[in-house]
């Protein structure tokens, strides 16, 4: 059998993931360790150790860091009452936010302020989530399905908008909020939709990829929720999928009778990770390689402004 790879472009990491990594090891080498960082700085189990590794030290709430000590917040956002917590701590924050989360919370807090119950379309105790409601607490309200949506009760159907978290199922997605439109009609949305455009390309991707192959491997940890969506895309259209954090967790089974394998990798995973894998295949007599683009990426984001400054003035300093 002449068994085959196709390897997807875009994968891996995206440009929100590259700087909340970016960030955590330049604040390592302009301060040394330990620097502490709330959550995990992106949902991926090799980045989180590699970072642990060279001093990085993961917490789960502030308490746990001491007071007047250095803390990173994670690429997916914190609400107010952290940033609160944080001033309270005398605790000095570099905040590794995506902008793309930004996004989301600003527009929470617009709608709010307009008077608007705002329905959060999401993922509920997901990371994002937790730090966009807390935008607004009392004005909004979370949805993840279609029945939700059919059981919301809002104080004026005149007065309702949606956001939603940037890592979602595009299909899930605009399933829900036309149903949303049908509940209420004068609903307001973003301007731009806020599932963010790694998401997107990645989605676009595997659907592009799905008639062409036997199984799709992504590469990502558990926890991430792009990289999940990558999963339920596929299986939504009737091939195979499955999440692996490496190549260890790859079963034969998988790839029994099996002659075109897809690979993609979620938002937060290396690539390192990605090329092990390829090499595992081949040593399984996938021999063929063909890579598969759909669109090239070329986003790259800033430093966050209170890092940026102190790396301008050290580079000056040096010269």
């Amino acid at each position: 059998m002449d068994k085959k790879i196709i390897l997807l472009t875009p994968r891996g990491f995206c440009a929100g993931v590259v700087r909340a990594i970016d960030v955590v090891k330049i604040v390592l080498d302009l301060y040394g360790a330990p620097i502490y960082v709330r959550k995990e700085i992106v949902h991926n189990r090799h980045v989180v150790d590699e970072l642990r590794g060279a001093g990085a030290i993961f917490v789960e709430e502030l308490e746990e860091v001491p007071e007047g000590a250095r803390v990173i917040f994670s690429a997916h956002g914190v609400s107010p009452a952290v940033r609160a917590q944080a001033r309270a701590r005398n605790l000095h924050v570099i905040d590794a936010t995506c902008p793309l989360v930004t996004k989301v919370h600003l527009e929470a807090v617009q709608f709010a302020r307009k008077g608007y119950t705002i329905v959060l379309i999401g993922h509920k105790d997901h990371d994002e989530v937790i730090g966009t409601l807390g935008e607004a607490p009392d004005s909004t309200v979370l949805v993840s399905t279609e029945e939700d949506v059919d059981r919301l009760e809002v104080k004026d159907p005149e007065r309702v908008s949606y956001i939603t978290q940037t890592t979602l199922s595009l299909d899930e997605t605009k399933d829900i909020v036309a149903r949303l439109k049908v509940r209420f009609p004068a609903i307001q949305g973003p301007k731009a939709q806020d599932i963010c455009y790694a998401t997107e390309n990645r989605q676009l991707a595997v659907k592009a990829v799905v008639p062409l192959c036997r199984v799709l491997l992504v590469v990502g940890s558990q926890n991430s929720s792009n990289s999940r969506r990558l999963v339920e895309v596929c299986q939504n259209m009737g091939v195979p999928a499955y999440l692996i954090d490496d190549l260890s967790e790859v079963q034969e089974a998988w790839l029994a009778g099996v002659d075109t394998v897809a690979v993609t990798a979620g938002a937060s995973a290396p690539e390192n990770l990605v090329g092990e894998l390829i090499e595992s295949l081949r040593a399984r007599g996938f021999n063929r390689l063909e890579e598969m683009e759909i669109k090239e990426e070329d986003v790259r984001f800033n430093l966050p402004s209170e890092l940026a400054r102190t790396v301008q003035l050290q580079t000056a300093s040096r010269v």
